[in-house]
């Protein structure tokens, strides 16, 4: 997995390239400290994980997520910053972000966290999860209609949980490209880019 690290702190990036060394699947090919040169580094190297700071100079990193999730929808982005607001994490997660976590976790953390968005799930560090989940489902006064039928709220409660493609497929007892193609239908339904805003948009809405 190639990594770009964004990152304005120079211990905090050089921790990491020590850190995730210790993991050849693990390949970092940059390092940068704002949020425009990680716009460029990902448009230039085409990684497949971004990790990435909130609190970076000349652009933060929610906005440089938004930008480079527009053009690179297929690169992950995992959130690692100190920032633990509600506002914060929301507008994160509403980005495009695939993952958020909070610095000072473990390594071993760190890296379940980096798998989980690999393969396609949303991961939130216990820090905030359950703080998110509290906000959302407590913000709502009233659910608007639901577009989706039975099976797409099933896998869309699933996505939720931070379910894999494949696991959604092994639960449900159906194949991976019926999965996939209930993601699509749902992520069209709801109007939204990938699976992270999807689950923001469940939750929002009282629907899981």
């Amino acid at each position: 997995m190639r990594v770009l690290i964004v990152e304005d702190d120079p211990v905090m990036r050089l921790g990491l390239e020590h850190l995730l060394a210790e993991y050849p699947q693990l390949q970092i090919i940059g390092q940068v400290e704002d949020g425009y040169s990680g716009i460029d580094a990902a448009l230039e190297l085409n990684p497949d994980l971004v990790i990435m700071d909130i609190g970076l100079p000349e652009l933060d990193g929610i906005a440089a997520t938004q930008k480079i999730k527009a053009s690179l929808p297929m690169v992950r982005v995992m959130m690692l910053t100190s920032h633990k607001s509600e506002q914060e994490i929301i507008a994160a997660l509403s980005s495009g972000a695939d993952g958020y976590c909070v610095k000072g976790l473990g390594l071993e953390k760190l890296v379940t966290a980096i798998s989980c968005v690999q393969d396609g799930a949303t991961y939130l560090d216990s820090q905030i999860a359950q703080c998110v989940v509290k906000h959302l489902q407590l913000a709502v006064r009233s659910k608007p209609a639901n577009p989706l039928s039975e099976r797409e709220l099933e896998v869309l409660k699933l996505i939720v949980e931070g379910r894999s493609n494949p696991e959604i497929a092994s639960i449900l007892y159906v194949s991976l490209s019926t999965v996939k193609a209930h993601i699509r239908s749902i992520m069209n339904k709801l109007a939204v880019d990938d699976r992270v805003q999807a689950a923001v948009v469940a939750l929002r809405s009282g629907w899981v």
